[in-house]
C-alpha cells in the first residue's frame, strides 16, 4: 500500500514537472513583440493602407494571434519581425471577420529555406515554401523564413507565402481543404464559385499560361490559396483581368467598402 502510494506521488510529481516545463516552453515561444505596431508600419503594406481605427484593430488581433500560436525556428533564429509577419499573414485574410479565431493551428515552424514534402531541408527535391501540416504535424504550419520575409518585402508581386498557407486554413475550417471555404460562402454562391473556379483552372491548363500563378491549376485547394494571394496583393489587376473572380472574392472576404 505504501509502495503504491509512493509510486503515485512520484508519477504525479513527474507530471507536474512535465507540464510546468511544457508551459514554460510555450510561454517562451509565445512572444508578443513590444514594437509590433512599428514593425507592421514598416513592413506590412496592407496595414499601412488602413485608417487609424483599423490599424489599432489589426495591431490588437496580431498580438492576440501571437498569444495563442507559437512561432519557432528550425535551425534558424526567429526574430520579432518574423513573428509579426506570420501574424500579419494570418490576420489579413480574416480581417473583416471580427470574431474569427484560428482553431486549427497551434504553432508555426520556420525553416532556413525550401524543404521537401517530407519536411527535409537536405532533399534534392526540396521546392516547398510553405505547408499546412498533417498527420504528426497536425495543427502546425511550416514556412520558409526567407520566403516569408520576401513576401512582405515585395507586397505587389502577387505572391505571399503566409497568406497562401493561412488561406488553406480558412478553407480547412469547414472540415475539408477543397477550395470551397464554406464559412465564407453562403449556399447560393457555392455553385457559382465552383463553376468559375473550374472554368478558370481549365483555361489555365489549356493555355498553359496565365497571369494567375500556374500552381493554382494543381487542384481546387491550391487555386483558392493562389487566388487569395493575388486578391490581397494585386487587387486592381485581378479586377481588370478577372472581374467575376474578383467580385466573388470581394464578397467572400467582405472587403467591399
Amino acid at each position: 500500500m505504501y509502495i503504491g502510494l509512493a509510486i503515485s506521488v512520484i508519477i504525479i510529481a513527474g507530471l507536474v514537472i512535465f507540464f510546468r516545463k511544457g508551459l514554460k516552453t510555450n510561454k517562451v515561444n509565445n512572444i508578443v513583440p513590444a514594437n509590433t505596431r512599428q514593425l507592421l508600419e514598416e513592413n506590412v503594406a496592407f496595414y499601412k493602407n488602413l485608417d487609424d481605427a483599423d490599424k489599432v484593430t489589426f495591431d490588437v488581433r496580431v498580438k492576440d494571434f501571437l498569444t495563442t500560436v507559437a512561432v519557432k525556428g528550425i535551425e534558424v533564429e526567429v526574430e520579432d519581425l518574423d513573428r509579426v509577419l506570420v501574424a500579419a499573414g494570418a490576420i489579413i485574410p480574416i480581417f473583416a471577420f471580427n470574431d474569427w479565431k484560428y482553431n486549427n493551428i497551434w504553432e508555426v515552424l520556420l525553416y532556413k529555406g525550401t524543404f521537401s514534402k517530407e519536411y527535409s531541408t537536405d532533399d534534392a527535391q526540396r521546392n516547398v515554401l510553405g505547408m499546412v501540416g498533417d498527420g504528426a504535424l497536425h495543427h502546425e504550419m511550416i514556412l520558409s523564413q526567407p520566403s516569408l520575409r520576401s513576401s512582405f518585402i515585395h507586397p505587389t508581386d502577387g505572391h505571399n507565402t503566409a497568406i497562401h498557407e493561412f488561406a488553406h486554413l480558412v478553407d480547412k475550417a469547414d472540415g475539408s481543404t477543397d477550395g470551397v471555404p464554406e464559412y465564407l460562402l453562403t449556399n447560393p454562391y457555392v455553385i457559382p464559385w465552383v463553376t468559375r473556379m473550374h472554368d478558370t483552372i481549365n483555361e489555365m491548363k489549356r493555355k498553359n499560361h496565365s497571369d494567375i500563378n500556374q500552381y493554382g491549376a494543381t487542384n481546387d485547394a491550391e487555386f483558392f490559396a493562389v487566388i487569395s494571394e493575388y486578391f490581397f496583393e494585386k487587387p486592381e489587376q485581378l479586377k481588370d483581368h478577372h472581374p467575376e473572380l474578383y467580385d466573388m472574392l470581394e464578397m467572400m472576404f467582405h472587403t467591399k467598402k
